[in-house]
């Protein structure tokens, strides 16, 4: 889930725990016992995962920064053609790809977000504008990590937040974690249901307004043409990003 393009969704149907993790976020009130305890260590791995890597993938963008922007240039491409494979007809509604354009618009939109929108509040004060955008990201967040085919943190990158967030997990900024994670859990808890029955009936919107969001992030994440010994470093990275995403997107599709 730390690495934009690679999708949490798409992860947990290929570990096969997608359909009992879906089910668990859309019957918590009725199943809490069950569905509580198999949605708790999910949490608890996760968690442990994004402790452990969040401070070294800041350190590489930090250090590196053309080379992984390109890696997750790739990723992100290299995720389109399995979300395309699940529209599942032969011919695109004229509407649908309205769709598609219109989300990549909003995602080329986002790159014009003010400058540090998303900070806390400075000196570490209580703002409640900044909490409550805050908040509503993470309710994004939430849905784009039930969606199979978009990754939390391609939303994160999109909104500009992505090097915030790995920061502040390395530095337990709570001011910052706690209205994310709040909006997260509530995005999560109430959409859910709602999300895996528009997949199953509108596949085809749901799955084209992605792939729009995708191709107008690559806009953004783009880090501009590299010059030099650069060439080489960032072509290998964006390979990588890409071959690493595509082997995953054909082992989905056997």
């Amino acid at each position: 889930m730390l690495i934009p393009g690679v999708s949490g969704g798409t992860m947990a149907i290929l570990l096969g725990v997608y359909d009992e993790m879906i089910s668990a976020l859309s019957h918590i009130r009725t199943r809490f016992a069950s569905g509580g305890l198999l949605l708790l260590q999910f949490l608890a791995g996760a968690g442990l995962g994004i402790l452990l890597l969040s401070g070294p993938l800041l350190t590489a963008l930090e250090l590196w920064p053309k080379p992984v922007m390109f890696f997750f240039t790739g990723a992100i491409l290299a995720g389109i053609p399995p979300i395309y494979r699940k529209v599942r007809v032969a011919r695109i509604k004229p509407q649908n790809i309205l769709v598609a354009a219109i989300g990549a618009a909003v995602a080329v939109a986002t790159e014009y977000l003010p400058s540090g929108l998303f900070s806390p509040a400075p000196g570490g004060g209580f703002d409640p504008i900044a909490v409550a955008l805050l908040i509503a990201a993470g309710f994004v967040i939430a849905v784009a990590l039930i969606l199979p085919g978009i990754s939390g943190s391609y939303v994160l990158l999109m909104f500009g937040m992505y090097d915030l967030t790995l920061a502040a997990i390395r530095d337990v900024n709570l001011p910052y974690l706690l209205p994310l994670a709040a909006g997260a859990l509530v995005g999560a808890l109430s959409t859910a249901g709602l999300l895996d029955r528009l997949m199953q009936k509108h596949p085809q919107f749901i799955y084209m307004l992605i792939i729009g969001f995708m191709l107008g992030s690559v806009v953004q994440v783009f880090p501009g043409v590299p010059a030099g010994a650069g060439i080489p470093v960032c072509a290998a990275s964006f390979l990588a990003g890409f071959g690493a995403v595509f082997w995953v997107g054909r082992f989905e599709a056997k």
